[in-house]
């Protein structure tokens, strides 16, 4: 898994190169963060992007302990 920064461009993530998936709740709801929300986000972009994360195999195999 990779994270990457894209640009919004007529309600389309545009990521040169790059295919991603935007998960949202309905099509037509609007996404917003609160100020809160965003800080958390951005805190949490940081650490993964300091090297600070699970990787999608290690979260997987923690998961199967719980099955």
């Amino acid at each position: 898994m990779q994270l990457t920064k894209g640009t919004v461009v007529g309600g389309k993530v545009i990521i040169e190169g790059s295919l991603v998936a935007v998960l949202s709740r309905d099509p037509e709801e609007p996404f917003a963060l609160s100020p809160e929300d965003e800080k958390e986000l951005l805190a949490a972009m940081a650490e993964i992007e300091s090297g600070e994360f699970v990787s999608a195999d290690e979260l997987l195999e923690s998961l199967r302990k719980y099955g």
